[in-house]
C-alpha cells in the first residue's frame, strides 16, 4: 500500500472550508494518512501555494506550514492539532509569515491551490531550529523513504 494522505474536511482537489482560513479562525485542517513504509521512523509535512500571489501571474510558491520529526507512531493531526502534535517530539519550521505553525489560505486574488505534502522518512531530523522550507527539504536529502499529496483550493469570498 503507498503512502496516502487525506482530510476529513475537504477531498483531494475540492475546496478548503473557510474555517481553515485567514477569513475565519484560521485553524490548521485535521489531516490523516496511511500506508507508511516500515522503516518509517519519522514525518515531514509541507503545506504550499504554488500561485502567489496570482494563479494567471504566479511568481513564487508561499509556504503555509513546515513541520517535522512527527513520530512514525502518529498517523493523524487533529484540527488545530500544532500543540498536539509538537507534545507528541514534532517540530515546527518558519513558514511565509516568518511565524511557525499553519497560516491558512489567504490568497489576495483568484482561486489558489494548497499542496499538503507528508514526507515518511529513515530518520528523525533533530533541532533544525526554525526550519525554512528549502532548509527542511535539504535535511530531508537522502531519508525519504515516501512522499504523498493532498491538494486543497481557496478563494476569499466562499463561504
Amino acid at each position: 500500500m503507498a503512502l496516502a494522505i487525506e482530510s476529513s474536511v475537504f477531498q483531494n482537489g475540492g475546496a478548503i472550508p473557510r474555517r481553515y482560513t485567514c477569513d475565519a479562525e484560521d485553524a490548521s485542517p485535521p489531516l490523516r494518512w496511511t500506508g507508511a513504509p516500515d522503516e518509517t521512523r519519522s514525518y515531514a509535512l509541507i503545506v504550499d501555494d504554488p500561485d502567489a500571489p496570482d494563479p494567471a501571474a504566479p511568481k513564487r510558491v508561499y509556504v503555509h506550514w513546515v513541520l517535522h520529526d512527527l513520530p512514525a507512531s502518529v498517523t493523524s493531526l487533529e484540527e488545530n492539532g500544532e500543540a498536539r502534535a509538537v507534545k507528541a517530539g514534532a517540530r515546527q519550521g518558519k513558514n511565509d509569515w516568518s511565524r511557525t505553525g499553519w497560516g491558512g489560505p489567504c490568497p489576495p486574488i483568484g482561486r489558489h491551490r494548497y499542496f499538503f505534502k507528508l514526507y515518511a522518512l529513515d530518520a528523525t531530523l533533530g533541532d533544525l531550529g526554525t526550519p525554512t522550507k528549502k532548509e527542511l527539504e535539504k535535511a530531508m536529502e537522502g531519508h525519504i523513504l515516501a512522499k504523498a499529496e493532498l491538494m486543497g483550493t481557496y478563494q476569499r469570498g466562499e463561504r
